[in-house]
């Protein structure tokens, strides 16, 4: 928030694919039996509908409306775009604890979905019933996530960094002593030396390292001479 009272995370009332809303059905009014409506909507994450078709206009959009009539015992869908992340404006009500952002269809053109999410210990959605043309799709959100800091945003912190080197170090460890150390008895108790094997093998290691270097310089030289 600008005010510095914190940050509301947008991404986590949406599920593990970014939507809030997927194929809800919308209480619409004065539309025939037949015919039906569904929204689509994503807070933070641009989707198209339907995924298999790139001709749709739900392109990379943030709401998508579906108009689906029933013909012939099967159902014909129309997916219109409405709403975008790109030029979408915020508006927070503190009185309320509520934050309204408009999605645009295009960056300089009216919204067509507005969604008003209210900061409340309660999870609820409810739609307008009236909208299309210069009116505004209105979608009302209560959930605690619409409270500033309620649900931060997560981040590897320097802990998080300590863990993950603690038990790389500790792998790697345990694999050396595995492979490359071996017990043996003597008169002061147990004791841990490398194996044989491994110095033959870092002696090669550097052997093979010096020899392509001097090989590597015999063969500039005689570029050079010739």
């Amino acid at each position: 928030m600008r005010d510095g009272s914190g940050v509301i995370n947008l991404a986590a009332l949406g599920d593990s694919d970014g939507y809030l809303e997927r194929f809800t059905h919308v209480p619409s009014h004065n539309i025939p039996a037949s015919t039906e409506v569904l929204i689509s909507f994503s807070p933070c994450l641009p989707f198209s509908e339907p995924e298999d078709f790139a001709g749709t206009d739900c392109l990379d959009v943030a709401s998508c409306l579906i108009i689906r009539h029933r013909k012939s015992n099967r159902f014909v869908s129309r997916y219109i775009n409405y709403g975008r992340h790109e030029g979408n404006e915020f508006q927070y009500n503190d009185s309320i604890k509520t934050l309204s952002v408009a999605y645009p269809v295009l960056s300089n053109s009216h919204p067509q979905t507005i969604v008003h999410y209210h900061c409340s210990p309660n999870h609820s959605t409810a739609f307008s019933q009236r909208f299309g043309g210069d009116v505004p799709l209105h979608i009302w959100v209560d959930s605690p996530c619409a409270c500033p800091n309620a649900c931060a945003l997560e981040d590897v912190g320097p802990g998080t960094i300590f863990l993950i080197l603690l038990c790389l170090s500790a792998t790697a460890y345990f694999s050396l002593g595995s492979c490359a150390l071996r017990p043996f008895r003597t008169s002061s108790g147990v004791q841990i030396a490398p194996e044989d094997s491994l110095w033959c093998m870092l002696c090669y290691f550097f052997t093979e390292r010096k020899g392509k270097r001097l090989s590597r310089r015999r063969y500039s030289l005689k570029e050079e001479t010739l």
